[in-house]
């Protein structure tokens, strides 16, 4: 009788079994994939003039976490083909990138995230055996590697949007030839949000008459940044111990270095005084005292090694570059000296972004990301791992140089009228010349205005970078900046509704 009951046993769990498998099945076939089984079905009976099917979905994140559908797949031709539609049009355009035909006359992902995650994101046959579907999905999902589904951004649409409308009004404004800005959790490296100007709709991308505008200048393109550079020197300064918040020194308006002139702004001397004023009056002289007092060994090594400014980032858009840090490899002090106040190196905003997040994290270097996660087919989600952040500078470092950027925005920035009463708000504006490729040196009347801020000082929230080449009608980013920079932080504040610091 107990053999009887064993073997009725087995035979119940495996029928159970076999009941679970065509549930499953079903709940495969007719709720996760039915529509894309209904397209392919109906792909059978009609000529395709178009073989994207099937491809994964990019989603936004709102601050609340909800989903919001940043690339999808639109009905075209009686619904029996599809094609990829971006319902925000412009929204982040050159971050979601699109599909287009390659080379070998399939759709693909060309430019941004619809590259980045194309193996993701396409979808090969779906007619292949369930358990080898189901069970390599789940086996891909936890062990990390590359499987289709669906990419989560940490993209936040509404922030997005006003990142945007400020370039379009700043455009307006001061005519630069291009424009740009990042906003960034410093703390996880999470971009919330990520714009170009001039943009394009992303469903009429093929109407674009230059390619260029395809691309994204915030990772792939190098610039001289100008003086939102010397908090990282001042940093390095205090972080080594060349200097310390209370050291002084004799500002004598130019010096000379191997031979050649470095001045302030203004070309003025300002005489004795505390380090807190190349921050506040942002001088040149400044910068190459501190640059100077570390020497060339340790501004090197906080440069290159630590904040890694002539290094790719590893974010998750595709053709990243690298700064241009070469000045930093001789023992001419000019270089260090130009490269103490922005001049003479260049970086890619990204990279510029991540160095100046060390400031307001703690001293932490983070990998900037625009992907959390991935929602496979299996419908098991995986959050996207993106490394430990590595300490560059000692946290005491961070709050001092902090303390020092909120003093420039409490007294000195626009003579302290974009001061939060009930906030502390840490900033520092760029102000830099072009290089003439032509003739060397640089144009006397072409500048970069760069402008990075973070708040609530101690605490930060967000670190936020704007920059634009070539503003007409101003000549420092005090003048163009200091304004949107103010109402965005204002719209931030009040949208994530970030209690008061003081």
């Amino acid at each position: 009788m107990q053999r009887y009951l064993g073997r009725i046993r087995v035979l119940t769990a495996v029928c159970v079994l076999v009941v679970l498998v065509i549930v499953g099945r079903l709940y495969y076939l007719q709720v996760m994939r039915g529509d894309s089984y209904a397209r392919k079905a109906d792909a059978q009976f009609t000529v395709s003039h178009d073989p994207l099917l099937d491809r994964g979905t990019i989603y936004f994140t709102d601050k609340d976490g909800v989903q919001v559908t940043a690339a999808t797949l639109h009905p075209v031709a009686s619904s029996t083909n599809h094609q990829r539609y971006y319902p925000g049009g412009s929204l982040a355009a050159q971050e979601i990138g699109f599909v287009a035909y390659n080379n070998d006359h399939i759709q693909k992902g060309r430019y941004g995230l619809e590259r980045y995650y194309d193996e993701t994101l396409s979808r090969t046959d779906s007619y292949s055996n369930f358990f080898v579907q189901l069970f390599g999905s789940v086996k891909t999902a936890i062990e990390g590697g590359q499987g289709q589904g669906d990419v989560i951004t940490t993209i936040e649409p509404s922030v997005q949007a006003e990142l945007e409308r400020t370039l379009a009004d700043y455009a307006a404004s001061w005519h630069p030839t291009l424009g740009g800005g990042i906003v960034m959790d410093p703390k996880t490296g999470e971009v919330v949000a990520m714009a170009v100007y001039p943009t394009f709709d992303l469903n009429s991308f093929n109407t674009q008459t230059d390619p260029l505008i395809y691309a994204n200048p915030m990772v792939q393109n190098v610039y001289e940044m100008g003086s939102i550079i010397k908090p990282l020197t001042l940093a390095a300064g205090l972080d080594s111990g060349a200097i310390t918040e209370k050291t002084t020194y004799n500002d004598t308006g130019c010096i000379e270095v191997d031979t050649k002139k470095i001045c302030n702004f203004d070309g003025k001397a300002r005489g004795v005084i505390p380090v807190q004023e190349i921050l506040n009056q942002s001088l040149n002289v400044g910068a190459s005292f501190v640059a100077t007092k570390m020497g060339q060994a340790t501004q090197r090594e906080y440069f290159l090694n630590r904040y890694k400014l002539g290094e790719e980032t590893g974010t998750d858009l595709p053709a990243e570059g690298h700064g241009l840090m070469s000045p930093l490899k001789t023992n001419r002090q000019v270089e260090f000296n130009s490269a103490s106040y922005g001049q003479a190196i260049a970086m890619t905003p990204i990279a510029t972004v991540r160095a100046l997040a060390t400031l307001a994290n703690g001293g932490l270097l983070v990998t900037p990301h625009l992907a959390k996660a991935v929602t496979y087919d299996s419908g098991v989600t995986r959050a996207l791992g993106w490394g430990e952040p590595v300490p560059v500078l000692k946290p005491e470092t961070s709050t001092t140089i902090s303390r020092m950027l909120t003093t420039v925005v409490d007294t000195s920035l626009v003579h302290g009228d974009t001061k939060l009463e009930h906030y502390s708000v840490a900033a520092k504006t760029g102000t830099a010349q072009i290089a003439n490729p032509a003739g060397g040196g640089y144009y006397a009347d072409r500048y970069l205005h760069s402008f990075f801020g973070y708040f609530p000082s101690y605490d930060a929230k967000f670190v936020v970078f704007l920059f634009a080449v070539e503003p007409q009608g101003a000549s420092f980013a005090s003048q163009t900046w200091a304004s949107p920079f103010h109402a965005l932080t204002k719209f931030l504040i009040n949208y994530y509704q970030i209690p008061p610091d003081r």
